[in-house]
């Protein structure tokens, strides 16, 4: 890494995305070689995944009333979901939420592990190829599956409290005596999901990192990665906040036009398609870099510290088919 790892506790915003910069174009290459074979396809899969939704939806809806009317039942009857759920076009659109879960689900973990894998390559010196990289991930993804069932079980939870407080709340303002001391309540309720959602999926973010380059996984992933985020929190959010709203929105625009631009005309839709593709091919690309950079960020500010030497040691016996978790020192800084 051009920057090292005691002196990355001081960069900031611009200073961690200049770091994400200079380390994706001194290894192109490989990066290129990642992103084509496993960002690319789970970018197809979620373009795949908006259109036919786009086209499934509106069938289930049509069917439904069909059903409705054919068996004497208003629309608005729970019945009405039975013939729903019957019917072949729902059968195909729930299988299809369910295969592109799972796909994409597996292609966001390998291309995860990849690229920190790459990253703690080059932060040790080590020569790294795209076949060796290949070859690593299928031995570290199944920790980051463990970490991120983990990740869903504390988020599960969270959204069960979080409804039962709202709830709560909304109960306050309709039979509560002071219906503007409800809303303050509500208000603050959903402020504090908020801030705390946004958390969890920092908490998430690192904690895939801390599965491939440490010991823990799973629920210690989740305990190691609340320690290490503590003073980098709203940094932490603010980095990864930025590419992420800026994904979403190219690719809110990318199914809109694909699915809705017929009178842009052919020509302009597939020029448009292949920008906004483009585009989220960077960002996605850029993204996953700077959740690892982040970690090291992290780390140096808890005066943890990279022994290189042990560091490439333990990437060669990796490599070599045994994984060998990497070591933190602390720093005597």
């Amino acid at each position: 890494m051009e920057v090292e790892l005691e002196a990355m506790k001081s960069i900031g915003v611009i200073g961690v995305y200049r770091e994400a910069y200079k380390i994706i174009l001194s290894r192109r290459r490989i990066f290129t070689q990642i992103t084509l074979s496993l960002i690319l396809p789970l970018s197809f899969i979620s373009l795949a995944h908006t259109q036919l939704s786009n086209n499934l939806f509106p069938k289930i809806t049509d069917q439904n009333q069909k059903d409705a009317a054919e068996t004497q039942i208003p629309a608005t009857s729970p019945y009405t979901n039975m013939f729903d759920l019957l019917s072949s076009t729902s059968t195909s659109y729930w299988l299809l939420q369910v295969a592109y879960t799972i796909f994409s689900f597996i292609l966001s973990l390998l291309s995860t592990s990849a690229i920190v894998y790459t990253i703690a390559c080059i932060f040790s010196g080590r020569e790294v190829t795209f076949r060796m990289v290949m070859s690593v991930v299928p031995k570290v993804w199944k920790r980051l599956i463990i970490t991120s069932l983990s990740i869903f079980l504390a988020l599960s939870a969270y959204h069960v409290v979080a409804v039962i407080v709202i709830a709560l709340a909304a109960v306050l303002i309709a039979f509560g005596p002071n219906t503007n001391a409800g809303l303050v309540f509500l208000l603050v309720v959903v402020v504090l999901y908020s801030m705390g959602f946004l958390y969890m999926i920092i908490i998430w973010q690192l904690a895939s990192t801390i599965s491939v380059l440490e010991d823990s996984y799973g629920f210690q992933a989740m305990k190691r990665s609340n320690q290490l985020i503590r003073g980098k929190v709203g940094l932490s959010i603010l980095i990864l906040l930025m590419p992420g709203l800026i994904y979403y929105m190219l690719q809110k625009a990318l199914g809109k036009v694909v699915v809705h631009g017929e009178s842009l005309g052919m020509v302009n839709r597939v020029a448009f398609a292949n920008a906004c593709l483009s585009l989220l091919l960077l960002l996605s690309l850029f993204q996953r870099v700077i959740q690892t950079i982040i970690y090291f960020v992290c780390k140096s500010h808890q005066h943890e510290n990279f022994d290189k030497l042990a560091l490439s040691d333990h990437l060669q016996v990796y490599a070599e088919e045994l994984y060998v978790p990497l070591k933190a020192t602390q720093s005597s800084a």
